[in-house]
């Protein structure tokens, strides 16, 4: 009858402590939509950090809201026809479209006054209020922008895209990143706050630069920051990030597998608590 009576009470114990399932609506930019549009990276990644968390947390279950070149107004504008839907947690990863894009970061008092989606802080309070209105109870996390080398697209070529070592339209990407985590501190939601993660500085974001020395006309292997005062020519130079120069991302702005995993990493320390 003892032996019976322990059996019951472990089985009860172990039932207790099953995870129940949680619903996790990830909303983001190009970061997140790649998870499941890896072949849009000519398989420089094998899988993003959701793919990552739930191999972690299996009893979460994830929904890529990740729109490829968006920015926070972008959301904020498009907020009620998304299909978001009622969700255990939400994740908002976005900023670094804002800064490219010259949007203000605008003050707290857009966040507090609900002034519109003019800028960082107007849209955050837009897109946090829907969510919000979907579920009351739901945990929302944010998450800062990384820093960002030079930005060249594998898909095609474009102008120079320069990294976040310098202003853009006046602004550094870390007053978005400061934005992101004063609204986190002011709804008391848990941030992951990347841009200031130690293993996601300037200088592992990508081993080299190959570009043509202008004194030779020779490629060169070039480490950050000795590349930023080197030109290069969307039109007639080669790639400058070849495989071998990969670091934590694989064209100086989205995350390579290392990058996603350790956003990964970050994020399952937070969502294993729920």
């Amino acid at each position: 009858m003892k032996k019976l009576f322990l059996f019951v009470a472990l089985a009860f114990v172990g039932f207790a402590f099953i995870p129940k399932d949680i619903t996790w609506v990830a909303i983001g930019d190009s970061i997140t939509y790649l998870n499941e549009h890896v072949d849009e990276t000519q398989n420089r990644i094998t899988k993003g950090y959701m793919t990552r968390v739930v191999e972690k947390l299996p009893y979460i279950h994830y929904f890529n809201q990740g729109y490829s070149g968006w920015n926070s107004g972008d959301i904020a504008d498009s907020i009620e026809t998304l299909g978001i839907q009622k969700a255990d947690m939400y994740s908002i990863f976005l900023g670094t479209n804002d800064w490219w894009a010259g949007r203000g970061v605008g003050t707290m008092a857009d966040y507090l006054n609900n002034t519109g989606r003019g800028t960082v802080y107007g849209a955050f309070r837009i897109i946090i209020n829907k969510l919000h209105s979907l579920n009351k109870d739901a945990k929302i996390i944010l998450i800062t922008p990384m820093q960002r080398l030079d930005f060249v697209s594998l898909n095609g070529k474009h102008d120079p895209v320069h990294g976040s070592y310098m202003a853009k339209d006046g602004q550094m990407l870390e007053q978005v990143a400061d934005a992101i985590n004063a609204i986190g501190t002011y709804e008391h939601c848990e941030v992951v706050d990347l841009f200031h993660a130690k293993s996601l500085a300037l200088e592992s974001l990508v081993k080299y630069k190959r570009l043509k020395d202008p004194q030779t006309g020779l490629y060169r292997n070039y480490p950050y920051p000795d590349f930023t005062n080197i030109p290069f020519n969307s039109a007639t130079d080669e790639y400058p990030y070849p495989l071998d120069a990969v670091g934590m991302t694989y064209d100086g702005l989205h995350p390579s597998d290392n990058g996603y995993s350790e956003i990964a990493e970050m994020l399952v320390k937070i969502m294993k608590k729920y």
